[in-house]
């Protein structure tokens, strides 16, 4: 069973975690958060909804169910999770083998150390920016193009640096690509909500139930067989296969240039992301809005809800 040394290293632990930091559980990746530390509970609300009273004697079953070979984590009991992971916290245990599984918890080797100047190792602590979803990194990087925009004249792009070309860019392609995955989830839904031939209107535009077909060729002896029984000469729809002409040219002396006509295109692409640069630049805002005071503090509110309008504009566009 836990300790009282244990059970006070648990909750000193839960008491110093940075508001930054949230705690998920092993193998789903469920994230929590610490709401309320009392006697004889950890109480922990849940970021996709709901909370939950993690109570000391459950904590002592967990203790008792970690012998000396350790405890398995990738195969826990439904609920147990939590558990696992704000006992991870203490000192007085370990994660071990955590990467290409769960891991395994363990009692932690006895030392001459003070338990409260031993640092957090729990696999299980994350950063906020690291577990954010989707509408979530689609809301940073709007609003950080948003920002940009405030910032910088881009009506005349040849006068900005190529430095901070790059850097609205990249913005421009992140939230494309969240805006798109966000959109296709959005339209999945929709359709519950508009029927056949119907339309739906919302405060910022209407949607209309839409129906397109996609053609996927079948079998290539079932297409000749129905040619043939129709009298069509299959060589009117036999023509050169890409695929097995590249094979060809990779194994004989054709050139490229003999079989296709080369046209070539120059495009800027996005390889890189510098993920610390945005989450300070967002970090920032957020600390000027939390510093200022009554009318500074209006005046950046205003300031805010100016750039979620612009959101909305850099949205709509795509």
């Amino acid at each position: 069973m836990t300790t009282d040394a244990t059970w006070q290293s648990v909750r000193d632990r839960c008491e110093v975690l940075d508001h930054d930091e949230v705690l998920v559980t092993p193998n789903d990746e469920r994230v929590f958060v610490v709401e309320r530390i009392e006697d004889d509970r950890v109480t922990v609300e849940f970021l996709d909804g709901g909370s939950r009273d993690l109570r000391r004697d459950q904590f002592d079953v967990l203790a008792d169910s970690v012998d000396d070979e350790g405890l398995d984590l990738d195969s826990l009991p439904p609920g147990v999770g939590p558990y696992v992971t704000v006992l991870s916290l203490a000192p007085q245990y370990a994660v071990e083998g955590a990467g290409a599984g769960a891991g395994t918890l363990r009692r932690a080797d006895a030392t001459d150390s003070d338990p409260d100047d031993v640092p957090i190792e729990s696999p299980f602590v994350r950063s906020r920016w690291d577990v954010r979803r989707p509408p979530e990194e689609v809301h940073d990087d709007a609003l950080l193009v948003a920002d940009f925009l405030e910032r910088h004249d881009v009506t005349a792009l040849e006068e900005l640096p190529a430095e901070e070309l790059v850097d609205v860019y990249v913005l421009l392609s992140d939230v494309q690509w969240g805006a798109d995955d966000l959109r296709r989830d959005v339209g999945r839904d929709l359709l519950d909500h508009v029927g056949p031939d119907g339309r739906l209107h919302g405060q910022y535009g209407t949607v209309s139930r839409t129906r397109r077909e996609r053609r996927t060729l079948k079998d290539e002896d079932v297409v000749l067989e129905v040619l043939d029984e129709a009298g069509v000469p299959r060589e009117w729809v036999l023509g050169v296969d890409e695929d097995k002409l590249d094979v060809v040219l990779a194994t004989s002396e054709i050139g490229e240039a003999e079989v296709y006509d080369v046209h070539e295109q120059y495009y800027v692409q996005k390889t890189g992301v510098e993920s610390d640069a945005k989450r300070s630049r967002l970090q920032g805002l957020k600390d000027r809005l939390a510093a200022l005071e009554d009318e500074e503090a209006a005046e950046l509110h205003e300031e805010i809800d100016a750039l979620e309008d612009r959101i909305d504009d850099v949205l709509a566009t795509g």
